[in-house]
């Protein structure tokens, strides 16, 4: 097979294309609908938290706990997740002071921006790392371009959750598709350079995917959450729990 021959950071420079692909195929669904309803808005931001919570434990913390590592698991997790959290927390509060004139949907779009932003650097790293550490042939580079087509599936709702948000609060389509799907291109120099630095990429992955999951938390908990339970407390559940199911559905099925 032609894809086997090639060399590493060209197999993880393939699949961090295919993975970003899925994000902006995701975002472009943004074309295909109108501004949403209030209803319809409280169920996507209920949506796009549910897919934040599930993505946070089934593909960051559950892969920081399986890594690799020179430390007990629980070290590098928790301190990691704090570390996430309080810099998302921080993070807000910068805004708050340098973006005061903002309106309070505008601040939340940015905030829900950074953390899926965020959280696909590590991701892309995680799948660099698999290529890297497969032989030339076998099961191994298999298994790694599976990990690859897991994180695109994934990728697919995840840019419906940035950019119907910034659609609903008045952002127009070119501009709501291009924010979101530049929150996925992240990946693919986060996935060539894990390719390429891999034994570095190995020991910080762990830390990196908990941080990423304690910025996740903390911006579904400071805005997604209360935006959307701020409506209907019945769609803001349905949103929620559908979102969550679907992505660990996705995590659990692909992973």
């Amino acid at each position: 097979m032609w894809f086997l021959s090639l060399d590493v950071w060209v197999q993880a420079l393939i699949a961090s294309l295919v993975m970003y692909a899925a994000t902006a195929l995701g975002a472009a669904c943004v074309f295909l609908s109108r501004r949403p309803k209030e209803g319809v808005f409280t169920v996507l931001l209920g949506f796009s938290a549910g897919i934040m919570i599930a993505a946070s434990f089934f593909s960051l913390l559950l892969p920081a706990i399986e890594a690799e590592s020179r430390l007990p698991a629980y070290i590098p997790v928790t301190a990691g997740f704090l570390l996430g959290g309080g810099f998302l927390v921080a993070g807000d509060v910068f805004l708050a002071r340098r973006t005061r004139r903002l309106h309070a949907g505008e601040k939340r779009g940015a905030l829900l921006y950074f953390a899926v932003t965020l959280h696909n650097i590590p991701e892309g790293m995680a799948v660099g790392v698999a290529f890297a550490a497969a032989p030339a042939a076998g099961a191994a580079v298999f298994s790694a371009a599976l990990l690859a087509v897991g994180i695109a599936v994934q990728n697919f709702p995840e840019g419906m959750c940035v950019a119907f948000p910034l659609r609903a609060r008045g952002a127009g389509r070119l501009k709501s598709f291009l924010f979101a799907q530049a929150s996925g291109a992240v990946e693919v120099p986060a996935c060539v350079l894990g390719a390429l630095l891999a034994g570095a990429a190995c020991a910080v992955l762990p830390w990196a995917l908990a941080f990423s999951a304690g910025a996740m938390i903390a911006v579904v908990c400071s805005e997604l959450i209360p935006a959307c339970f701020s409506g209907s407390r019945t769609l803001a559940s349905v949103g929620v729990v559908a979102g969550f199911c679907l992505m660990m559905l996705l995590d659990v099925a692909l992973g």
